[in-house]
């Protein structure tokens, strides 16, 4: 009921009051109607008010707030929407309600629920928004079953998607499925209206999923079906580039995906297939195979073209020179693009002269513009290898005139091994100087105390040997042997100040002033004249008991320089000093000095030498 029709009754009621008539004489108290008089209404009067009011008051009490009301637009306005729902006032719903429908105009019905029965203005709050939800979930529920298809409005852009408006709910759109290919700019979607299934309802959280791409698949499908139908190997089809990875790029052939895969893109070398390839680029394809669902297709777009091979230069051969770019690089050589998808492999060996193990890596490196010989050429498995260093002279042509037995040179020092060290004179010449090569006095356990990687060393030339490449170096040789002048200077039986660096359990290593001449002295020479023995780093005379020249050995005492028959002992010692120092071994450092050596008992040493003179004399 409006305001309007309230103030028509209230006027009606002004102009019918009741005026009781007290100047009868027949009207009595008993009869006098005061309700009449209080209300100022004649009875009828009152009882048609009692039923309007009635009226209103059902009417009133029917506005449940859970309940959806059908009304009608009486006005518009520039941010609200006038509703009349039959009650006592009109209602009002804010215009931002009606975005989905630009198209809302006086006189429209539209569904809405009470929000607030009165406001501070008393006027009735509506909303449309609240009615559609309610009366939308129900829609919901039978689109989630049925899988129709409903419009919405795509609202905003969110984390992994977009927010539909769907019959009034807020929807969720994955950003997978709002298309069948990958989508890069969402916001050109907002604003749109598009048609959407109904995937997904979460009655707990009040959570809608719908999908766009469903209904893009269903028509794809059909198309599919009759594409994969069509199929067949070397079949040359159009296709639009769908998707570019790093090991291949995704075709779609109209409805149905097949692989190009990077090695099936050029014939030549590429690094990432957006080299050649861009996205929603239109080319053609071939099919190379597919398997027996055929859902996974195997493309081609090298297989359009004539194998390079084929167009390779006919009168090329084995001996010419060719120029190429390095394409790929490995420690074992590297692969030389001489022409449009022809590779030749230049292995490292056949970079340069030397015989070094080094890495292709230092001698060339990707891009490189290099020159290089043909060295082998196989059309029909289309393979080439090429070298580098066939361009410059072998070194080993005049190596005997260069490197003559008995030359000197300076080489530096590439490699050890335990037996010797690699020398290089010059680029791919070596030579080796074995351990015994290298000093006329130290003895070495292995090459590196001796020397370093990089050491430059004055070398002599002692073997050549062309047929096997073989070069033999030494580094003593350039020195005067000296055993030869300590044959006469330690002679048996002389007598030198000298000092015990080491002493061990069979003896102890003796230092002579040459610095870097060492004599063992065993245990039981090691005895003083008090009875006490030697300690390391003593100074004291020393008797030489042996001198060997060809085995750089000698055998000191220096008991002998003070104990009686010292000739005697000296002789017997002397003959089994051999005997005792071919059972010595290797302690530390190489020398002498860090040997262990068994000798015989001065027992044994005499039984020795008289089995020695019977032998002698032919007992």
């Amino acid at each position: 009921m409006s305001n309007q029709d309230e103030n028509q009754i209230v006027e009606a009621e002004k102009n019918q009051a009741y005026t009781p008539d007290l100047t009868n004489a027949n009207t009595s108290l008993e009869s006098f109607d005061w309700e009449s008089y209080e209300s100022g209404l004649l009875e009828e009067d009152r009882k048609g008010k009692e039923e309007l009011a009635k009226m209103y008051q059902e009417t009133v009490g029917d506005l449940s707030e859970n309940e959806v009301f059908t009304g009608k637009v009486v006005a518009l306005t520039d941010k609200e929407v006038i509703i009349d729902i039959n009650f006592k006032s009109e209602g009002v719903i804010t215009l931002n309600e009606f975005r989905y429908n630009p198209d809302l105009k006086v006189g429209d019905s539209v569904d809405v629920m009470v929000d607030r029965r009165e406001d501070k203005t008393g006027q009735l709050q509506l909303s449309h928004k609240k009615a559609r939800v309610l009366k939308a979930w129900g829609k919901v529920n039978t689109l989630a079953e049925t899988g129709e298809i409903v419009n919405g409005l795509v609202k905003a852009r969110t984390k992994g998607g977009m927010i539909v408006d769907v019959l009034g709910i807020e929807a969720f759109l994955p950003g997978s499925q709002i298309d069948v290919k990958p989508i890069r700019d969402y916001d050109q979607f907002v604003g749109k209206t598009m048609e959407f299934k109904v995937v997904k309802v979460n009655h707990e959280f009040k959570n809608v999923v719908v999908s766009h791409k469903a209904l893009i698949e269903a028509d794809i499908e059909i198309q599919k079906k009759e594409i994969i139908g069509q199929l067949d190997k070397g079949q040359v089809l159009e296709g639009v580039v769908k998707n570019i990875t790093s090991y291949g790029v995704f075709i779609d052939l109209g409805g149905v995906d097949g692989l190009i895969h990077i090695t099936d893109l050029s014939w030549s070398r590429i690094n990432h297939p957006s080299e050649i390839v861009e996205l929603d680029q239109r080319m053609n394809v071939v099919i190379l195979d597919f398997d027996e669902d055929k859902s996974r297709i195997q493309l081609g777009v090298k297989q359009l073209e004539a194998h390079p091979w084929e167009a390779l230069d006919t009168e090329l051969k084995v001996g010419d020179k060719v120029k190429g770019k390095v394409v790929v690089l490995a420690d074992y050589g590297a692969f030389i693009e001489v022409a449009n998808g022809v590779e030749g492999l230049i292995h490292v060996s056949e970079m340069s002269w030397s015989t070094h193990l080094r890495s292709a890596g230092d001698f060339v490196k990707v891009g490189d513009e290099v020159e290089a010989q043909i060295l082998t050429l196989d059309r029909e498995e289309r393979k080439m290898s090429l070298g580098i260093k066939q361009l410059t002279p072998d070194p080993w042509t005049d190596i005997t005139s260069k490197y003559p037995v008995g030359s000197t040179h300076k080489g530096t020092v590439r490699n050890f091994t335990n037996f010797g060290v690699f020398v290089e004179l010059e680029e791919g010449v070596d030579g080796l100087i074995y351990i015994s090569d290298l000093s006329w006095t130290k003895k070495i356990k292995h090459p590196s105390e001796f020397c370093a990687v990089g050491d430059v060393l004055d070398v002599q030339v002692l073997e050549l040997d062309v047929e096997v490449r073989r070069l033999s170096l030494g580094h003593k040789q350039l020195q005067e042997n000296p055993w030869d002048k300590y044959e006469t200077k330690y002679a048996i039986g002389s007598v030198h100040t000298s000092t015990s660096i080491n002493v061990f359990d069979k003896g102890a290593t003796v230092i002579f002033d040459d610095q870097d001449v060492e004599a063992f002295a065993p245990q039981r020479h090691l005895e003083k004249e008090n009875g006490s023995k030697l300690t390391a780093k003593e100074n004291a005379e020393f008797k030489v008991l042996e001198f060997n020249k060809e085995f750089k050995r000698i055998v000191v005492s220096h008991t002998a320089t003070f104990r009686e028959g010292t000739e005697e002992y000296s002789s017997n010692a002397s003959s089994g000093s051999s005997n005792a120092s071919s059972k010595s071994t290797s302690n530390n450092s190489g020398s002498l000095s860090n040997q262990k050596i068994e000798i015989s008992t001065l027992g044994d040493l005499d039984s020795l030498a008289q089995l020695k003179k019977k032998m002698d004399g032919g007992e």
